[in-house]
């Protein structure tokens, strides 16, 4: 089964309640308005399902993973707020006709744990958190109710990329090179130091590949951090990145724990050249299913 474990769509649902808002996140028109990042024009066809589904098939995608677009920072938002979005986002993500399937997302302001609860049941595939709700131990203690209902129900942990802060004078590619690529290395490390310990059994997956965190290992090693056993339940998603990148993660942890990605419709997917045909279907095939449903 040929799978993307990294997708968005706007539900239209979604659409119209971020048209509805007059401050960060909202939609005039097409045009997206952040806090950390300038305005950005929307493609309508990056969220109109029948297109979407269309370019599912020409990828040769048996499944494809929404969630949803972490750097909007909704999960931040006062529960009043934060809860009729993400009801929109669940709702109309979850109706999506196959191949997609669905990350759900909390609100963090007030983690609701019977929340998560019940998307998992309505059939999401696990849970997504952005990466600034996980780059300390206190973050990890604040997410880990949320996460003792994944584990209970055998779900994995997608970490994406959070919010940008807000920054002048940057150009626009500025908040997926810096802040984004920081979060995703911190909550790598914060995982190892403080998630790890409380929660042995949880499967998580690190949007574009940890922000290469891993390959940091002979200086942990250096400075008394250990390197240690490679982690089979730590996962390594692609996107945004090609062949000199996968390949040199994959010497780091192994080719069992990389798995594949696009970021659509932000980024296109990426094939990475690994020598081998093995290799691309352990990416697409073989990892994503054993990070969705385990060893087993």
């Amino acid at each position: 089964m040929p799978t993307d474990v990294h997708q968005h769509i706007w539900p239209p649902g979604l659409i119209e309640l971020l048209r509805s808002r007059t401050t960060a996140p909202y939609l005039d028109a097409w045009t997206l308005h952040l806090a950390g990042e300038p305005p950005y024009a929307v493609d309508p066809a990056d969220h109109d399902p029948e297109a979407r589904t269309r370019l599912a098939a020409t990828d040769g995608l048996d499944l494809a993973l929404v969630s949803l677009s972490s750097p909007l920072g909704i999960e931040y938002l006062p529960p009043a707020e934060a809860d009729p979005l993400l009801t929109a986002f669940h709702d109309g993500a979850l109706a999506l006709p196959a191949p997609f399937a669905v990350w759900a997302s909390p609100c963090l302001t007030a983690p609701d744990p019977e929340a998560v609860e019940r998307e998992l049941r309505r059939g999401c595939v696990g849970l997504q958190l952005p990466a600034t709700a996980l780059l300390d131990a206190t973050g990890w203690a604040h997410c880990a109710p949320l996460l003792d209902v994944l584990t209970g129900h055998g779900k994995p942990l997608f970490v994406h990329p959070g919010a940008a802060p807000p920054a002048d004078d940057t150009p626009p590619w500025w908040p997926a090179l810096v802040p984004y690529v920081q979060q995703l290395h911190a909550s790598w490390f914060a995982f190892r130091a403080f998630g790890r310990p409380r929660h042995p059994t949880l499967r998580v997956c690190f949007a574009a590949l940890a922000g290469l965190a891993p390959l940091h290992g002979e200086r942990l090693a250096a400075r008394g951090g250990g390197r240690g056993e490679i982690d089979f339940d730590v996962f390594y998603e692609t996107s945004s990145y090609g062949t000199r990148a996968v390949d040199a993660l994959v010497r780091a942890v192994g080719i069992d724990v990389v798995v594949n990605g696009s970021d659509r419709p932000y980024a296109p997917p990426v094939v990475p050249d690994l020598g081998a045909d093995a290799a691309v279907h352990a990416l697409c095939t073989v990892n994503p299913a054993r990070l969705l449903h385990g060893r087993s």
